[in-house]
């Protein structure tokens, strides 16, 4: 049974994700200020957070910077009132998952958790610290990037990317696994924000990195 964290601090709209989700058959804690979430996912085991950036005691920008940066891997979805394009694209940038805004319809936000706990493959950093390809190196700990030992300055998003498509070094990735895996399936099938982020990362790690499979997506043979 997966475990879920609301951080929330608005007692109605906590006791509202906590009845739905545990009517979905989630084990639902709530923790109503910045330093209990933190405490609470450090020493209890979560498959995945609802985080309200309006925290008491620390913004939840704050806080999410903080728990990537102590290597917490776990989905990490944003359910915020702050609706401006700016937060949203901090909130990605800056290691969240999804983010939702307030009003929401408990279905859709339902449907996006189930998403995210499909695509999750662990809680905390996994054994291997590094990825490496050729010159590349990816700490997954630091989700920092070097290229002959230089460090590459990276978006989170781009990062997300570069570690997928070294993963599968050798296999044809489509858009649209590219797409549900970095942005999620709330981003519109037809949209290129796929090619334009393989053309930022090939000005960063090389042109000769990444091939086009015409018709079909993108292969990672650096």
């Amino acid at each position: 049974m997966n475990r879920i964290l609301i951080a929330e601090d608005e007692p109605r709209i906590a006791a509202f994700l906590k009845k739905g989700l545990e009517a979905n058959g989630f084990t639902v804690e709530v923790a109503s200020d910045a330093k209990m979430a933190s405490e609470m996912v450090f020493s209890q085991e979560f498959d995945l957070i609802l985080l309200d950036l309006g925290l008491p005691l620390k913004d939840g920008f704050i806080l999410l910077e903080e728990l990537r940066g102590q290597g917490l891997t776990l989905p990490i979805i944003i359910l915020t009132a702050r609706d401006d394009i700016k937060d949203k694209v901090a909130g990605l940038e800056g290691g969240a998952d999804d983010y939702v805004t307030k009003p929401f319809r408990f279905e859709e936000l339902l449907a996006r958790i189930r998403l995210r706990l499909k695509n999750r493959v662990d809680n905390f950093i996994p054994i291997q610290t590094e990825l490496k390809s050729g010159k590349i190196v990816l700490n997954l700990r630091s989700r920092q990037v070097y290229l002959d030992n230089q460090l590459v300055e990276i978006s989170n998003t781009e990062f997300t990317l570069l570690e997928i498509l070294i993963s599968h070094k050798g296999q044809v990735m489509t858009r649209q696994q590219l797409l549900d895996h970095v942005w999620g399936y709330s981003y519109d099938p037809g949209s290129n924000i796929v090619d334009v982020y393989i053309g930022y990362l090939r000005k960063k790690v090389g042109k000769n990195t990444i091939a086009t499979i015409r018709g079909i997506g993108y292969q990672w043979i650096a």
